[in-house]
């Protein structure tokens, strides 16, 4: 997130300096960078079974592991409960962003890249301490009460936007979604980790839950522009709200919040509590 908020304060900054064009070669450049930056990483500092979810990295067992089959992804009923979750998320997410940004260009053209990249650095400072909220207190107050939050704060985001259209409150709201998508972003791994323990699928998992994100996300920008096209930005941007209350009726009523829970509904799934379990108990 310290990342991104630096890339989008330098990319304004070009953008106001050199013009719009000078955003794409600069995300070309960091782009290499992060092509050195994966090479650099020895490939014996990974344990290739711990990152897939295999076995508990404390508690191996003896003799070679397999990972569960496939199937594991439509027969665990929590999981796919999450991946809908996740897709009513970014479906009100996704396009809140952009909505603003036309808002904003509406009202200054010169300016519209540069207050975009303003937004886009409020909300990226947030979502630093909201990370580190989640790494630190996720396993003491609950994944569950994490993501709800994060799904609670999409309608209230969306009531805030239709007040005003000054460039001040617009970009202050935004910091809104620095809380939301700071927790989503680091909550979401830790979830299906959770699920996902000892079948050797964390990875497919995880990729199938980001699968159902992006479609969500894709869907939110064509709904969106459908809406401000027939009704305007108010109503776009309450229609969004309203599905991330949906998503919240759905992740209160239908995902369970233990581990323990998630785990009678994994088929051929070892359940043995992890030690940070029994240290709680």
């Amino acid at each position: 997130h310290a990342g991104n908020a630096a890339a989008a304060l330098i990319a304004g900054a070009a953008a106001y300096a050199i013009g719009p064009t000078a955003v794409f070669y600069l995300m070309a450049v960091m782009a290499v960078g992060s092509l050195a930056s994966v090479l650099a990483i020895p490939e014996r500092a990974i344990d290739h079974d711990l990152a897939r979810g295999l076995r508990e990295q404390r508690a191996a067992p003896a003799g070679g592991e397999q990972p569960s089959g496939l199937s594991i992804l439509l027969t665990c009923r929590p999981l796919l409960i999450f991946a809908i979750c996740v897709a009513l998320f970014h479906l009100a997410n996704a396009a809140m962003l952009p909505l603003v940004g036309q808002k904003l260009a509406l009202q200054d053209k010169n300016l519209g890249t540069s207050l975009m990249s303003a937004c886009i650095v409020a909300a990226q400072v947030v979502m630093v301490p909201m990370a580190m909220l989640v790494g630190a207190r996720a396993d003491r107050w609950g994944h569950k009460r994490f993501f709800l939050a994060a799904l609670l704060i999409l309608p209230l985001r969306a009531v805030l936007y239709t007040f005003s259209d000054a460039k001040a409150w617009l970009v202050g709201v935004q910091l809104l979604d620095g809380v939301g998508a700071g927790i989503f972003g680091a909550i979401m791994p830790v979830i299906v980790a959770d699920l996902m323990r000892n079948t050797g699928r964390f990875n497919v998992a995880q990729g199938a839950v980001i699968t159902a994100q992006s479609i969500g996300a894709a869907l939110s920008t064509a709904l969106a522009g459908l809406v401000v096209v027939e009704a305007g930005y108010s109503a776009a941007f309450l229609a969004l709200g309203a599905i991330a209350a949906v998503g919240f009726a759905v992740c209160w009523w239908m995902l369970p919040e233990r581990r323990e829970t998630a785990a009678a509904s994994v088929p051929n799934r070892q359940t043995s509590p992890s030690p940070s379990a029994i240290a709680a108990e």
